[in-house]
């Protein structure tokens, strides 16, 4: 057996089980024969995917892993902890499992992301050895018959194989032991060597001596944004998100990415973007080669922005939103959506996104701030079409003075067949200090199929 779920497991079912045995174990179980190119094809665009999302650095680490460096691009995503649960939940979403892990090394993160129960875990910096001495010595991604030798020997866990000589197991295993553990606790270093579109467009230059002043790295910053503009042009292609790769003269690689609202080729606004990192960047023992990649680049046309008929310019406003982004903040806008439902009439887009030209059609106010989710309210009413005569929300009781309804909203049945019967009556209400309030009670008041027939607040209005 090449994989198996869940179910299959908890079967005692595994990985490497002869398949006769696998089905005399289980009876009537259901097996598909295993297609290694076509999960390395899969493995592959979920890696290029992963790459124009999460981090400069990606590669990956078959046959079922991605491995990234998110060393100074977390923050885009807000921070380590959202990061991951991203992850998780937009594989989730597509019906996939994964399993992530943040640590020191590549070694470290491998093993715990395959043996971590969890589906999210996060070793904070300096503690990778007692997180890892506990682990498995299959996580070490040592040959097989390795493991089965070691394990003849009594070696069960990292811990153990760790603290012993490494003379006599050099001696019978050879140096891949030693090179393991070494890569697992971070004394080694193992690059990554980043995946690449197939059409990229890419500059580099190379020195023969080492560099690392901010204004040598910037002059050359420079060039390498002129040489990536000029063969953006000839392909009548704009860049969405760059990368520059710093390879250091000790086998490192540091990156560093900047994206734009829209597409662009102005070399000027590039190179601001990226001299405004340059900070960032650690020559260490020194830099000797420099990389400038257009991982998304997009169709850009020429625009006129100014008419010699009127003195009105056109403003631009991409280029704060590009430095506002290009500081982990995401900036987008609110259109309309046609749909009764409130919490499904809006929707966000991009900040540059062109005008939909839809617009509400609704004859009833509507709160300037909509709760993300209802809040539960305790109302006290006269059933069916009578508005409350007092709200109690989070806590404190308050008495209506005015109120204006019922707007009766059904449900959408044509998109979620649940909500076939589907009923919200909302009010507008006014307590005694002035304050106003948008509620709504689940269902007609009379029927039960058409809701709970709870009240909720949505909506307050200013």
């Amino acid at each position: 057996m090449a994989a198996a779920d869940d179910v299959a497991r908890s079967a005692g079912l595994h990985v490497g089980m002869p398949s006769a045995k696998a089905q005399a174990i289980v009876q009537g179980l259901q097996m598909v024969d295993a297609d290694p190119i076509a999960d390395g094809a899969a493995l592959e665009r979920l890696t290029l995917w992963a790459l124009t999302q999460y981090t400069p650095i990606v590669a990956m680490d078959a046959p079922d892993g991605i491995v990234m460096d998110t060393e100074g691009a977390d923050h885009l995503q807000g921070g380590e902890d959202l990061m991951l649960s991203g992850i998780v939940n937009r594989f989730r979403a597509k019906g996939l499992t994964a399993r992530v892990a943040i640590a020191d090394s590549w070694g470290a993160a491998h093993a715990l992301a395959r043996v971590s129960p969890r589906d999210a875990m996060i070793v904070a910096r300096g503690e990778t050895s007692r997180f890892v001495e506990r682990l498995p010595i299959s996580s070490l991604r040592l040959p097989a018959e390795t493991v089965v030798g070691l394990r003849t020997l009594g070696f069960q866990t990292i811990g153990e194989l760790s603290a012993t000589p490494r003379a006599p197991l050099a001696l019978r295993f050879g140096p891949e032991i030693g090179r393991r553990l070494d890569q697992m606790y971070g004394r080694l270093p193992e690059p990554i060597d980043p995946i690449r579109p197939m059409d990229v467009i890419e500059v580099s230059r190379a020195f023969a001596e080492p560099i690392g002043a901010p204004e040598t790295i910037a002059k050359y910053v420079s060039r390498l944004v002129v040489e990536l503009c000029d063969a953006l042009q000839q392909k009548g292609l704009g860049v969405r998100r760059a990368d520059l790769f710093v390879h250091k003269v000790d086998n490192t690689m540091q990156a560093i990415r900047a994206g734009t609202a829209k597409p662009a080729r102005n070399v000027a606004w590039l190179t601001k973007l990226f001299k405004d990192r340059i900070e960032k960047i650690e020559p260490g023992f020194g830099i000797e080669k420099l990389s400038l990649v257009a991982i998304i680049a997009e169709p850009l046309t020429e625009v006129q922005k100014a008419s010699s008929l009127i003195e009105e310019e056109i403003v631009d406003i991409a280029p704060l939103i590009d430095v506002i982004g290009n500081r982990g903040q995401r900036v987008y806008r609110i259109v309309p959506v046609a749909s009764d439902v409130p919490e499904r009439s809006v929707t966000r887009v991009s900040a540059v996104a062109e005008e939909t030209g839809a617009s509400w059609s609704l004859h009833w106010p509507r709160p300037v701030r909509l709760l993300s989710r209802p809040d539960l309210i305790e109302v006290i009413a006269l059933l069916p079409d009578h508005p409350p005569v007092s709200m109690t929300w989070r806590g404190k009781r308050r008495r209506v003075k005015r109120s204006d309804g019922p707007e009766r909203i059904f449900g959408e049945w044509w998109t979620r067949g649940s909500e076939f019967d589907a009923v919200r009556d909302y009010f507008v209400i006014e307590d005694e200090s002035g304050e106003r309030f948008w509620i709504f009670r689940s269902g007609d008041g009379v029927d039960a199929a058409t809701g709970s027939h709870k009240w909720f607040l949505h909506g307050i209005f200013a």
